[in-house]
């Protein structure tokens, strides 16, 4: 068998950084964090990473619609972590909607 030399792989060409990229998207637009995974190609939890560094540097510009439980309705608004709850703290229920970010 073979052994090929594994290429290195080059990052994508981008005009704008990940989080100029983010505000852009988010402006005039309500989209979760799996949304903007799905349109700028990384994983969430790099979305996730990007939003709080975006969150500190507008300075109060993030609107969070917060998660909700599909099971009682509870919502989680003082919530600070942009990520989704596991659980609700009401009725224990896991159906939970994730949290959706838009820049006002």
């Amino acid at each position: 068998m073979k052994s090929h030399a594994k290429r290195p792989t080059t990052p994508v060409e981008r005009p704008e950084t990940l989080r100029q990229e983010i505000v852009a998207l988010l402006t005039g637009e309500i989209l979760t964090a799996k949304d903007l995974s799905g349109q700028m190609g990384i994983s969430e939890k790099d979305v996730l990473d990007h939003l709080e560094h975006v969150r500190t540097a507008l300075q109060g510009e993030l609107a969070v619609v917060p998660a909700q439980c599909l099971d009682c309705g509870f919502e989680f608004r003082k919530r600070e972590r942009l990520k989704a709850p596991g659980k609700c703290p009401v009725c224990r229920g896991e159906r939970i909607t994730d949290p959706s970010f838009t820049i006002r």
